[in-house]
């Protein structure tokens, strides 16, 4: 009878992603993970290919605690639109690491395709139009705005820029995106 493997995939993954959060993907190394689990790196090569294959599942693994925090936000019975724009928020406070890997790094997207990568995206416009009611397309561009705004302040909250209270961010939301709305509207009905 062979040997049960002593590292197994997914504790490699979860060693990298502790790893990843608490020093970034700079930081991330065969050595390093090994030294943390107290064995060679050859359990490391022997679950993945290469150190690019175990970059991308810890990415994913990031992503899927990124989805998590939106589908919460998404879930919200009273504004699941402002919720999603605070769980953006919180998850970049929660996980400043994790929220520049994803949000802060060097893209050749417009802020359109940026924000309808993934599905996620599109469920932001969704939920934003059944509250403003407005058509897709102009639901889209509207939102850009108000994602550029919400990005903002989490790359603020990320970087520690400035440390708002939860209170103070889900206000600041709120109120500069019903303005952002009211003034859309005006704008759109002189067209």
């Amino acid at each position: 009878m062979p040997p049960i493997p002593k590292y197994s995939k997914e504790g490699i993954i979860k060693c990298a992603y502790e790893i990843v959060e608490k020093e970034g993907f700079e930081n991330l190394n065969a050595r390093k993970i090994a030294g943390v689990l107290g064995c060679s790196v050859q359990p490391i090569f022997h679950n993945f290919t290469s150190m690019e294959e175990l970059n991308k599942k810890v990415y994913e693994t990031i992503y899927q605690k990124y989805q998590e925090y939106m589908r919460k936000g998404k879930e919200d019975k009273e504004n699941p639109y402002k919720q999603m724009g605070l769980s953006y928020i919180k998850f970049a406070s929660d996980y400043p690491k994790f929220f520049k890997i994803i949000f802060m790094q060097k893209t050749n997207l417009n802020a359109n395709d940026f924000i309808t990568a993934d599905s996620l995206g599109n469920d932001v416009i969704k939920v934003g139009q059944t509250l403003t009611g407005l058509s897709s397309e102009e639901q889209k561009k509207f939102h850009v705005r108000v994602w550029i705004f919400t990005h903002g302040i989490a790359c603020l909250v990320a970087t520690k820029t400035i440390q708002f209270k939860e209170k103070e961010i889900e206000e600041l939301l709120g109120n500069t995106v019903r303005e952002m709305l009211i003034g859309y509207i005006k704008e759109k009905n002189k067209i």
